[in-house]
């Protein structure tokens, strides 16, 4: 049995660390910027776009000041106009808040009215999806606009059209999804940089430890205290 996805895994790798690190970068600087005048992360991605945002918040390793957007539906609605303006109508948004908008295609509606939303607002917004795919998309919104077109900078994950990565002789359909992994690398390499870039300024970043670590539930409780009326309000 081959390790096709193995081998998959190390050429995109390969890719997105010859073709990201400018965008990493200008994304990490963002972040690093946001956090230090007060501001938290927030993420959104609808479906499993999920998995992404849950990626850089709330876990082991990453900021305390941080929250996900959620979509109550589970992006049963995600293609219905109104419906992304409507959530963001909840959300309580704070001036140096950084937004992650996560999105393999950039073209359904809910996204893209939330990206709308935050840029009225002006807050920074870094969006994560297949760039080049996107670009060759429709969008379902009745702006004609993509998702990438409001972002300040682009995460390109450099998946596939359809996601999906191998062939199987025998199957019609390709399997194996790339956009989560590349994801995964992405905005954990964000994150460290503006880790770093907040330490170089004298500034100590709010990072969860492990609550499996004993005496690590105790500090993030204590640290979570002094950002609760952000991180746990929708």
């Amino acid at each position: 049995m081959s390790l096709a996805f193995f081998e998959e895994a190390k050429r995109l790798t390969k890719i997105l660390e010859e073709n990201e690190q400018e965008n990493i970068t200008k994304a990490a600087e963002i972040v690093a910027e946001g956090i230090m005048n007060g501001g938290i992360t927030q993420a959104f991605g609808s479906g499993h776009s999920y998995a992404a945002a849950i990626e850089i918040s709330g876990r082991a390793g990453g900021l305390i000041t941080s929250k996900v957007i959620n979509d109550p539906a589970g992006g049963m609605y995600e293609q219905h106009e109104g419906v992304g303006t409507t959530l963001m109508h909840k959300v309580m948004v704070g001036e140096n808040d950084v937004f992650f908008l996560i999105s393999n295609s950039g073209r359904n509606p809910m996204a893209i009215e939330i990206a709308e939303e935050v840029k009225k607002r002006g807050n920074k917004l870094i969006v994560l999806t297949a760039l080049d795919i996107s670009k060759e998309s429709t969008s379902r919104h009745s702006s004609g606009k993509l998702l990438y077109e409001f972002a300040d900078v682009v995460l390109n994950n450099h998946s596939e059209y359809g996601d999906a990565a191998l062939s199987i002789d025998g199957l019609e359909t390709k399997v194996c999804g790339t956009s989560s992994f590349a994801a995964t690398l992405l905005l954990q390499q964000t994150m460290y940089e503006a880790f770093q870039i907040m330490i170089k300024k004298g500034f100590t970043p709010p990072v969860y430890m492990s609550a499996n670590i004993d005496g690590g539930h105790e500090r993030n409780l204590k640290i979570e205290d002094l950002y609760a009326d952000r991180i746990f309000h929708v």
